[in-house]
């Protein structure tokens, strides 16, 4: 016989996260809305395909899912019936990894008869800094940067969100992975061009910061791979010298790096705003980091970056996101479902 679901602020006090929004399998438990109990992330290898592909994505998060449910309870130290709820990425992702985790999630609750939450991935970067830095200061502005969005958001507390710009075609992350492949450089791209970044010139070649002449805090990436192609044309074919591949990185990631830097202030001088939060893949970034720290310190704005582990897709941020909303006292959903696109996922942030 199952137990009673348990009241809403007892539903908060040790939740298991689990995220499968994309091609990372991941699964945490986090104690009072703070302290991380465990935190697992099973990352799956596409670089045999070039990017990741989804059915394959969605049956490793099949197979890994029971088996990382029972190390991160055992690392945890607490036995299943101990959880008192769920938190599940619900929205956006690819709608085949999605259903998996949610399907596994709402199976997992039943048999328990706790309480689960659905998490939108996004809200859940939105705050993930605050598993590290603890609260933020509001109002702050949130730059959620992947190979999926880029995004600008006013946060002014929990479930009080402004949207102020996104990408108008191509995510940050998204553009590091086509300019890779066009330098054969692999899947994922970021990690490979900060790489050679590193060693290239940033100035070797001029290309465009686009939108940064135009008001607004939108952002458009598709144009930049473009100019790059066109750059190496003149090269002939691939692959290419070491030297120009790392000029190209160089040139390159200085490009995005300028166009999200200088929105973010924007957006930091728009608001007000006390803090700024980054999150998403592309947040680890040695030369992203090094360049909102220069300026927040001279802004006197408060950088609050978490570590690599909590910046890609992780479940941690979702036990986080869904520990609050236990917290506040939503309800469960009994007819919670996965949801792929960003626009449909119901994240109260309004658009002006």
């Amino acid at each position: 016989m199952h137990r009673a679901l348990a009241p809403m602020n007892e539903a908060a006090r040790l939740v298991l996260g689990i995220e499968t929004s994309c091609d990372d399998t991941s699964v945490a438990v986090l104690e009072c809305g703070r302290t991380l109990r465990s935190h697992l992330i099973a990352a799956q290898d596409h670089r045999l395909y070039g990017g990741v592909v989804p059915e394959l994505a969605s049956r490793a998060h099949l197979e890994l899912l029971p088996t990382l449910v029972t190390r991160a309870l055992h690392e945890a130290r607490i036995a299943p019936g101990e959880l008192t709820g769920i938190a599940v990425t619900r929205a956006p992702g690819l709608v085949g990894s999605l259903v998996v985790g949610v399907a596994f999630a709402k199976a997992y609750g039943l048999g328990l008869g706790i309480p689960v939450t659905g998490v939108n991935h996004i809200e859940a970067h939105l705050h993930s800094a605050a598993l590290e830095h603890g609260p933020s200061p509001w109002p702050a502005v949130a730059l959620v940067v992947s190979g999926g969005h880029t995004e600008l958001v006013e946060v002014r507390g929990f479930g009080d969100y402004r949207w102020l710009g996104s990408t108008r075609d191509d995510a940050a992350g998204e553009a590091y992975d086509k300019v890779a492949k066009l330098l054969e450089l692999g899947f994922p791209g970021g990690p490979e061009i900060d790489r050679c970044a590193a060693v290239g010139r940033p100035d070797a070649f001029v290309f465009p910061r686009p939108m940064l002449d135009r008001p607004g805090l939108d952002f458009s990436y598709s144009g930049l791979k473009t100019a790059v192609a066109t750059a190496l044309r003149g090269h002939g074919d691939p692959p290419y010298p070491a030297a120009l591949i790392d000029d190209i990185a160089a040139s390159f990631q200085a490009a995005v790096v300028d166009t999200l830097v200088v929105k973010s202030m924007r957006a930091i001088a728009a608001t007000g705003a006390r803090a700024l939060n980054l999150g998403g893949g592309v947040a680890c970034n040695r030369e992203l980091r090094r360049r909102l720290a220069a300026e927040c310190e001279s802004s006197g704005v408060a950088l609050r970056i978490p570590a690599p582990r909590l910046c890609a897709d992780n479940a941690a941020m979702i036990a986080l996101v869904g520990a609050w909303q236990f917290e506040r006292g939503d309800a469960p959903d009994p007819d919670l479902d996965a949801i792929a696109a960003l626009e449909e996922s119901g994240l109260p942030i309004p658009r002006e």
